[in-house]
This record gives structure tokens, sequence and C-alpha cells, in this order.
């Protein structure tokens, strides 16, 4: 049986979702570990990975049951006892064909910030850039609204056939001293999100202009590489 888990971590102790060689302090590793405990020997796919030390709210995962774990109300019990940075938040049955990275339809990050510096409870969640312009910076995230090659807007080592992902929208909100910027889109490349969180930002700051972002956009000329900071990043919602 094909099951579908929401899951939300503290991305703060880990190296990324994603499985590696050189370390255990994964994501997945953990989850996995948790499964083969309770005799699962299938191993997660997620609807994509998320880099060292980015949080998540809703991760989809999905894996393979064997026949005796028919009791999901119980199996999320048991996982939730054994991870300690990692919730499940629901386990439901799904399709067998259903894959958490294919059939998502909209992914949906959310990035917090403070313009004063975090305390030390709030630093490894929330992220910090000082003066900006609010006005600069909601025309920024406007311009990359819409379908766009993404080619100076991502990490190398991107495992995909192409670099074109459609921007649903891009906000920028304010909340008791609290911002946060919303990116929903088709898909992203690796380190997408916090590239382009940085680059209006740097508009917003006076440190670029919102022609040299377009020119960026453009895939004519590349300004920046800079990446915002994991902390303040949040993989928040998965649609299908």
């Amino acid at each position: 049986m094909r099951v579908k888990a929401v899951i939300a971590y503290d991305g703060s102790g880990y190296f990324g979702f994603q499985k590696q060689t050189s370390t255990k302090q994964t994501v997945t590793f953990a989850l996995e570990k948790a499964l083969t405990s309770l005799q699962i020997s299938s191993p997660i796919t997620a609807s994509g990975r998320t880099d060292a030390k980015v949080h998540a709210s809703g991760q989809v995962i999905h894996f393979d049951l064997p026949t005796y774990w028919d009791d999901l109300v119980k199996l999320k019990s048991h996982l939730n006892h054994k991870l300690d940075d990692i919730y499940v938040k629901h386990i439901t049955k799904v399709p067998d064909n259903f894959h958490a990275r294919f059939w998502a339809k909209k992914r949906l990050y959310r990035y917090v910030f403070k313009n004063t510096r975090p305390s030390v409870f709030e630093k490894t969640y929330v992220s910090y850039y000082d003066t900006f312009n609010t006005s600069i910076l909601h025309q920024a995230l406007s311009l990359f609204e819409g379908e766009h090659n993404f080619e100076y807007f991502r990490k190398t080592g991107s495992d995909t056939h192409t670099t074109v992902r459609t921007i649903y929208s891009a906000k920028y909100m304010e909340y008791k001293g609290y911002h946060y910027i919303y990116f929903q889109a088709n898909g992203f490349l690796r380190a997408q999100v916090r590239m382009m969180v940085d680059a209006a930002m740097l508009c917003a700051k006076g440190e670029m202009t919102l022609l040299q972002l377009q020119e960026q956009l453009d895939v004519k000329q590349k300004h920046t590489s800079r990446l915002a900071s994991p902390e303040g990043l949040y993989l928040a919602k998965i649609l299908y």
C-alpha cells in the first residue's frame, strides 16, 4: 500500500533533505531509519529537496507499506515517537502510482526575516536584512511572476532537463515586525528561491537596479549569484 505523508521539520541540524554519502545527518536518513525500525523497508520519495538548514512546514513524501501496516494513525504515532526534529502531520492512503514529486502541481515557499537582529532564540529560524524600500521590493518580486528561464537563478548541479519555470505569485508582507516573502510556482531549481530572495532584496536596498534584475531574468547578464541565508526559508505547502 502506498501512502502520502505531510511532514514538518526543523532543518537547522541537517545537511539538507536528500540522502548523502558523506553524512547521515539528513532528513531522509532520519526518516528511513525510523521506518526501518518499524520493519518498513521502503525508500521515501519527496516532493523536492531542501538545502542544509532549510525548514519545512508542509513537505510531502510517499513510501510503500507492507500489508500488516494498515493502521495509519498508529503508524503516525510510532514515527513521531521516534523522530526528534521531524513531525509527521498526516498519513493517507494514495493510489499505487502516486508520486510525491511528479504529481505535484504547485509548490509554495515562505521566507521569513527581520530588519532587526533576530534574538538567540530566533536566529536558526529567521533571517536578517536591515533597512530596505518596501515599494522597490514589491516591484522586484513582481518581475519574477510568469514563465521565465531561470538559468541565472540556480546553483550548478540542478538535475533538471529544463531551467524554465512558471512563478504563479511572488509576494511580500509584513506582520508584527516579521517580514515574509512568498513564492508559488510549478517548480524550483536548486537554490532558486534563496537566489531570488537575495536579488530582490539587493534591489530593495539600492544595491542593484530593477533593470539589472530584469537583465538577469532575461538571461542577458548575471549581476548576482548571492544566496539569502537558509535559516529563514520554509517549504510551506505542496498542491496536487
